[in-house]
């Protein structure tokens, strides 16, 4: 179950409103500078305090298929509560903060709270607040603009390749319009480890440019965890509330690092 609940956790929370037409997006043909194609991905607009999505998600591994609801609540930069339910019914809860990741599932009736280090061994992949919320929100996960990378042309998008960090491969592709990022990966090459994030399309908001849908792949060895999330309903800026207890008689869910 680690792999189902603790993975669906840490990687949900988007963002909303009613929607305007879908994003056109461009093919890199022109040589634009390292510099220039960062500033033109944090020029995209993101202006919102809260939001609240309602979306259907797949998940997927090699033992499994499933097919889920969640219910989402952000508020930027501070919290994401989701909510994962199945045929109506709430499974699991999980409420992340940047300091901390809580969340319980009713298969097993287990409940873990802890911080990032812990739940980023568990899982395999490094992560924080800020990457699963720029990730979510269609940002590059780290801050482009204090790393070095190369640049060039590839499957018609724009790439940007870490240069600076030897012990994970990053790299970032954008479209030429809005410069929206299509796909991040980190590979720990070592631990035989990757992460890839892909974005379909996008779509633009009053708030915000937004992605309509993604893929997350978790990748280590041979095997492969997957969830992809479509959204039905968004809506930016409400008065949200954050209601998260575990249940009375869960058992505590202790992780080895």
């Amino acid at each position: 179950m680690k792999q189902v609940f603790g993975i669906m956790i840490v990687l949900f929370s988007l963002v909303g409103c009613k929607a305007k037409k879908g994003i056109v997006e461009g093919k890199a043909s022109d040589d634009l500078t390292t510099q220039k194609i960062i500033e033109n991905h944090y020029a995209s607009k993101s202006d919102f305090s809260t939001a609240y999505i309602r979306a259907n998600a797949k998940y997927k591994d090699k033992n499994q298929s499933l097919a889920f609801s969640a219910e989402i609540k952000m508020k930027k930069d501070e919290m994401i509560l989701v909510s994962i339910r199945f045929l109506g019914i709430t499974m699991a809860k999980g409420l992340i903060t940047p300091s901390e990741v809580k969340y319980y599932e009713k298969n097993g009736g287990k409940f873990f709270e802890g911080d990032y280090t812990t739940l980023s061994n568990w899982l395999g992949t490094d992560l924080d607040f800020f990457k699963v919320q720029n990730m979510l929100i269609g940002k590059a996960m780290d801050d482009l603009r204090k790393g070095k990378y190369s640049n060039l042309i590839e499957d018609k998008w724009y790439k940007l390749k870490e240069l600076t960090d030897q012990q994970n491969v990053k790299s970032y592709s954008f479209e030429a319009i809005n410069f929206l990022i299509k796909k991040q990966e980190i590979e720990q090459v070592q631990k035989n480890r990757k992460l890839i994030v892909s974005y379909p399309s996008h779509k633009e908001y009053r708030e915000a440019i937004l992605p309509l849908n993604l893929l997350i792949e978790a990748i280590q060895n041979s095997e492969k965890t997957s969830i992809s999330m479509e959204y039905n309903s968004i809506t930016f800026n409400e008065q949200l509330s954050f209601p998260y207890s575990v249940p009375s008689g869960y058992e505590q869910l202790f992780i080895e690092n």
